[in-house]
């Protein structure tokens, strides 16, 4: 894990997604991270200890969902699949489908597994699963505000954690998409894909994957005074301030 010292640093961005503004400066007490995104290997022993069912691998209740029939409520997951060309950008089911049977231990569906991917982070895990591995591990899920802090890695105000050049000596280092989205990726080859969690340099305080390779969860919601909307991050981490 890594020491987070408490601080002030700005949060937020005027610069880009509505939902990230007003950038204001905000302190945080300092605390503890995991250094990386759960691989598939730590969560594996997380659901062979316990037996967890994550919400991907159940079906909707029937009561509860009549609207749905039985395919529509099958256990199963979001997909990224490119579409074959560009397409506007209105929609997000134009690249993410559901597809039954899709899980953490089948990424892409049935056909898939783990198989080389134990140190990838894992995927498919709904923020109740994600509650219930930190519960586990004795852990608690970051604030969005602590995320905010340890992922900025002390680049106050910076437009990444390495600073304000995407691809510094050439480079992007993080696995980001690079091309057109989200149907050229030119970044790792014919399709977009998780990386090794520790396949980049870490940021300034030890962090790997602060940006890229996946989404992860905080434990409350990103908001000001006037708005309170869904955080989009996911890491285990302990707080202690």
């Amino acid at each position: 894990m890594a020491w987070i010292p408490a601080g002030t640093f700005t949060m937020g961005s005027d610069r880009f997604y509505p939902e990230e503004a007003p950038a204001r400066s905000v302190a945080v007490a300092g605390f503890w991270i995991d250094v990386a995104p759960v691989t598939n290997a730590r969560f594996a022993a997380f659901v062979e200890e316990t037996g967890y069912v994550t919400i991907a691998e159940r079906s909707l209740d029937e009561g509860r969902f009549a609207h749905l029939d039985a395919a529509q409520r099958a256990p199963g997951s979001l997909v990224f699949r490119a579409p074959p060309g560009p397409v506007p950008l209105d929609d997000p089911a134009r690249w993410w489908s559901f597809v039954p049977g899709a899980c953490w231990r089948c990424p892409e569906g049935p056909g898939s597994d783990l198989d080389g991917r134990q140190d990838h982070p894992v995927v498919h895990v709904a923020f109740a699963d994600a509650c219930a591995y930190a519960a586990w591990a004795g852990r608690d899920l970051p604030t969005e505000m602590e995320w905010e802090r340890a992922g900025r890695g002390g680049e106050d105000d910076a437009l990444y954690p390495w600073g304000n050049d995407l691809a510094p000596d050439g480079s992007v280092p993080a696995n980001v998409w690079v091309g057109e989205f989200p149907w050229l990726h030119r970044g790792m080859g014919a399709r977009a894909a998780t990386t090794p969690v520790h396949t980049y340099p870490p940021n300034a305080y030890g962090l790997f994957d602060a940006v890229g390779n996946v989404w992860e969860w905080t434990s409350g919601a990103y908001h000001d005074a006037q708005r309170r909307v869904p955080a989009p991050l996911l890491r285990r981490r302990e707080s202690v301030g």
